[in-house]
């Protein structure tokens, strides 16, 4: 990450930043890195009593870090993102309860918590990312290949709901592989090992106009180019080294 310039990262899947929080700390401070935040999966339509002590020891370790932003993902509760319940109107009502619940106590103790539209969540399709809108007043944070391979245009979506947008991470998009997915011929797991999420710029999602348009309204939040990938046994080399150092470079050319 700082061979490709890059001075404050999400923790990653867990494990991916091995250790304690103040092991994870002091391993990115070795490197002259900082954590800003984490994304967090979360079954939000459960009851609150086993949620509120996972979030506390998310704020704890965020205590320890110096993180700032919970990015939050609607968590099936089933194993991967290939499979997803559809929830009731009370379960749904559930979700946004404890959505609010845990916003107020994130920025109680000074963190930014939003939610994460996500492929195999709760909150995936079109329809689910506008009710969420409609049902609630937390924050968004948009991912733009997430949102694409789940229904709903991050454009459009940008357009519509700018104001609620505190956090983006970019991907771009191989449309084929999307389609395939859509047509179920691949599940999202093997097209994400098939190369589906792209360098910046060489996909289908226009990103210059989501940065444009956040830009223009005042976005002051962070952009994080993420790499959603299945590595080989054998990455090579650079292993993902080269492509994001190549989306870095994208980003940094959108001014």
């Amino acid at each position: 990450m700082r061979e490709a310039g890059l001075s404050y990262t999400e923790l990653g899947p867990v494990g991916f930043i091995p250790g304690t929080p103040a092991d994870q700390r002091d391993m990115l401070a070795s490197f002259d890195l900082r954590a800003l935040g984490s994304f967090n999966p979360i079954v939000l339509h459960a009851k609150p009593e086993t949620i509120e002590p996972v979030v506390e020891g998310i704020l704890d370790a965020f205590d320890t870090l110096g993180a700032k932003v919970m990015v939050i993902a609607a968590d099936s509760g089933l194993t991967g993102y290939d499979v997803r319940p559809a929830l009731d109107d009370d379960e749904w009502k559930q979700l946004i309860e404890n959505l609010e619940r845990i916003t107020a106590r994130a920025a109680e103790r000074g963190v930014q918590a939003c939610l994460h539209p996500h492929v195999g969540t709760t909150v995936e399709t079109r329809s689910e990312v506008y009710r969420f809108l409609d049902d609630c007043e937390v924050p968004l944070c948009i991912d733009a290949g997430h949102l694409l391979v789940g229904g709903t245009d991050p454009v459009e979506l940008v357009h519509a709901a700018a104001d609620r947008i505190v956090h983006v991470h970019l991907k771009d998009v191989d449309l084929a592989l999307m389609d395939s997915v859509r047509s179920s011929e691949r599940t999202y797991t093997e097209a994400v090992r098939d190369g589906m999420y792209r360098v910046l710029g060489e996909g289908g999602i226009d990103l210059r106009e989501i940065v444009r348009f956040l830009e223009s309204r005042g976005y002051s939040g962070w952009y994080v180019p993420e790499q959603d990938r299945v590595l080989a046994a054998e990455p090579g080399e650079d292993g993902p080294l080269a492509d994001i150092r190549a989306s870095v470079e994208f980003l940094r050319s959108l001014g």
